[in-house]
């Protein structure tokens, strides 16, 4: 085989090191999947296969059974346990069991995550260089067609995962498990903090599935206090903040196989996202506006919300994670996952809009002060109207004959233009002389 006494299969270490690496996080896979993993570029998985055969002599690996494709299936033992924590750079107390006798049964669920691992990550291969020949017309790759070659970009690496995470709670009896996820993805080069995946076989309940995301809010609400006496919620002392408002997201990767149609895996969607409602749906608030004529407006608070994702298997390995393979619950389309991601209808978008809103009232004051501005500098610039001539004297008392200002003279007699309304009361008051009598009054 060309190996060495150690090593008889001819394994290298860098091999060696993949193997470790992938079965680190992986607990169960089968060379095809470690090499898709660590090494696409790799012509086939044979490198890992001796790899895997050299461990094994010296009781790293271990192998118990195969898939139901008929690839064997292989795991670590307590001792490759510890290598893969070296190789990986974590602490041995992170690195979970060694999942012991999961082969035997085919492990068809462990299988269904490994895929899920690998269609994410999506490592690219390894560029090699050809050996220098002499060419006339030197030919060059060109930068679209390497792209395709390499297919979609994946997200984070195989360092950046872990499998059957436990996310335990305090008891009476030290600490008992709320929920174990499929897997946890970090890569916050790639804007992801923290993302929780599960892998739905479909072969149990919809409920029961739907029933799980009510033990990650559980876990998740747990708080605890810091060395500072502040409050933190006890996940952010294992993962980093998401940078959004609500608990990390939760995306649920369907894999329904042969078994379920496209009917029912839609059904079987839609069950899922009625139940859990409740945990990805938030709370409305509402927030009153200012001014006559405007709508009420509110935001969503996603405060004790989980981001609830679903995506199928096949779309991931199809169209890779950057794509619009990403389904929110809430959102009702397809999207890429920052989109997903995104919450367009929480407390910066209102924010948001009442600022829109303020600047439009301001802009409208703004004008309407202009309005008045421009209106008073014209009333300004207009000459005084000519005084009103002053009223005839009366030629009784020398009074105007309009009468005194701000007196009502209701009973006065009719103006006669001669005499202010006194006089005219007066003249009509005074008695008749025989003259008058026997003529009348003289007219005016």
């Amino acid at each position: 085989m060309g190996g060495s006494k150690a090593y008889p299969y001819g394994s290298t270490s860098a091999v060696r090191g993949h193997v470790l690496a992938a079965l680190g996080v992986l607990k169960v896979a089968s060379a095809d999947q470690m090499h898709r993993l660590m090494a696409p570029g790799h012509k086939d998985n044979k490198a890992f296969r001796n790899a895997l055969l050299d461990l094994a002599r010296h009781g790293i690996t271990v192998s118990e059974g195969s898939s139901r494709d008929g690839n064997k299936l292989w795991s670590l033992t307590p001792h490759g346990l510890d290598a893969a924590a070296e190789a990986l750079g974590r602490p041995a107390g992170e690195m979970g069991g060694t999942a012991r006798g999961a082969a035997r049964s085919g492990a068809l669920h462990a299988m269904a995550v490994n895929e899920t691992v690998i269609a994410i990550t999506r490592t690219p291969a390894a560029q090699t260089r050809p050996v220098p020949r002499q060419r006339t017309n030197p030919a060059s790759l060109p930068v679209a067609v390497e792209a395709d070659a390499m297919g979609p970009r994946g997200i984070g690496t195989v360092g950046s995962w872990s499998t059957e995470a436990s996310l335990n709670l305090p008891s009476s009896r030290g600490t008992r498990t709320a929920v174990r996820a499929d897997a946890v993805l970090q890569a916050p080069e790639a804007g992801l903090p923290v993302l929780f995946v599960e892998v739905d076989n479909c072969t149990e309940t919809p409920e029961r599935l739907a029933a799980k995301f009510e033990k990650y809010r559980t876990y998740f609400r747990l708080k605890t206090k810091t060395t500072q006496g502040l409050e933190l919620p006890v996940w952010r002392s294992r993962y980093a903040a998401t940078g959004r408002d609500g608990h990390p997201p939760v995306a649920v990767v369907f894999n329904p196989g042969t078994r379920t149609g496209p009917e029912s895996l839609k059904n079987r969607m839609n069950t899922v996202l009625q139940q859990t409602r409740d945990v990805w749906s938030g709370t409305y608030r509402w927030h009153g506006t200012y001014g006559a004529g405007e709508e009420r407006d509110g935001y969503y608070d996603y405060a004790d919300a989980i981001p609830v994702l679903f995506t199928t298997l096949d779309r991931l390995q199809t169209d890779g994670p950057h794509a619009a393979v990403w389904r929110r619950c809430g959102h009702g389309q397809f999207e890429p996952l920052p989109d997903a991601l995104a919450n367009p209808k929480d407390h910066d978008a209102w924010a948001l809009r009442e600022e829109a809103r303020r600047q439009q009232r301001d802009t409208e004051r703004e004008e309407q002060q202009q309005a008045w501005g421009v209106q008073s500098e014209r009333w300004t610039q207009e000459p005084d109207p000519a005084p009103a001539p002053a009223p005839d004297p009366c030629e009784r008392c020398g009074l105007p004959i309009t009468g005194q200002p701000g007196i009502l003279y209701d009973n006065a007699p009719p103006q006669d233009g001669r005499h202010c309304p006194t006089c005219r009361t007066d003249l009509r008051q005074q008695p008749m002389t025989l003259r008058q009598a026997l003529f009348g009054r003289p007219k005016k």
